[in-house]
């Protein structure tokens, strides 16, 4: 990006890598501290998560007067979209820097609804669109998106597949609409979801594949003040370490129409979070608060 560059939207050139990529308003001079989710759909890309976590990078797109949610079904992504537009090398007059030359105006960018912001709450991270905040254990990372937080041990070599990283542990949460579930009860779409996590964690090239299961929970139980229901499966891979995986649902606290989805998954290991680290993840779970951005400790 040079400073003869017209003015327009652009991949955030303060991206680092990790949670949902944003745009930001390049005024012809400077970068704005204007950003919004990219109206594209956007083209999926797996990166193997491994751990029960349909993570997600989730964005918005308004149509039709209505807002249409669009999800990967990865843990993270990269900036590696050929369609991007290139990050800048470096930063003309800083991130967030104000307009023209003279630092005293802003070139106005088009009418566009700017997402709202995750809530800033130290020790948690939060879903905007589901109203729910995910505690972070200490040790773990976590990310904030408009829609979809997630919290996780880090990463390490898939072991049925080396070119893919997999996770020891970590927990997902996401509206249900935006993981194309629908079911109308908490119940229904737990015992629907509990399926898909699995394979979409264990079930692939990562692990070599589910050979079996074992159902360890299902159950009612109450999350954030709403009356919810989970499934938990013992799940026997092909290769690697066996998993928990667990799928919870709960009516938004703040939308009782709508049914948010929390997806765990810990692998079986010396080197994994105890099972008992689940539950308390799932006992932290609250309904969001506050305004702002950030988490318990970013990724």
């Amino acid at each position: 990006m040079t400073e003869m560059s017209p003015p327009g939207w652009h991949t955030d050139p303060g991206y680092t890598g990790t949670g949902p990529v944003q745009e930001r308003w390049w005024d012809g001079s400077r970068w704005t501290d204007q950003l919004r989710m990219p109206p594209a759909a956007v083209r999926r890309r797996r990166i193997r998560i491994g751990v029960g976590v349909t993570a997600g990078v989730v964005v918005l797109a308004a149509i039709a007067g209505g807002v249409l949610m669009l999800t990967d079904d990865s843990g993270r992504t990269k900036n590696t979209s050929s369609d991007a537009a290139s990050p800048a090398p470096g930063l003309p007059g800083g991130q967030g820097g104000q307009g023209g030359p003279d630092g005293g105006g802003r070139s106005q960018a088009p009418d566009q609804q700017q997402p709202q912001q995750p809530p800033s709450e130290d020790g948690y991270v939060t879903d905007v669109m589901s109203g729910v905040s995910l505690p972070v254990p200490d040790g773990w990372k976590g990310q904030s998106a408009t829609i979809g937080a997630s919290v996780s041990t880090g990463t390490y070599t898939c072991p049925a597949d080396t070119s893919q990283k997999c996770e020891r542990g970590g927990v997902f949460a996401a509206p249900a609409q935006a993981l194309k579930i629908t079911a109308r009860t908490a119940e229904a779409a737990a015992k629907a979801d509990i399926a898909v996590n699995a394979k979409e964690s264990y079930g692939g090239k990562a692990y070599g594949a589910i050979s079996s299961h074992q159902e360890l929970k299902s159950e009612p139980v109450t999350v954030a003040g709403q009356k919810g229901y989970l499934v938990r499966w013992k799940v026997v891979t092909k290769k690697g370490d066996d998993g928990y995986v667990q799928s919870l649902v709960l009516p938004s606290p703040h939308s009782a129409d709508m049914l948010v989805v929390v997806r765990s998954g810990f692998d079986i290991s010396s080197k994994a979070p105890a099972l008992s680290v689940m539950d308390e993840i799932t006992k932290g779970i609250k309904a969001a608060s506050g305004t702002g951005s950030g988490s318990g400790q970013t990724a």
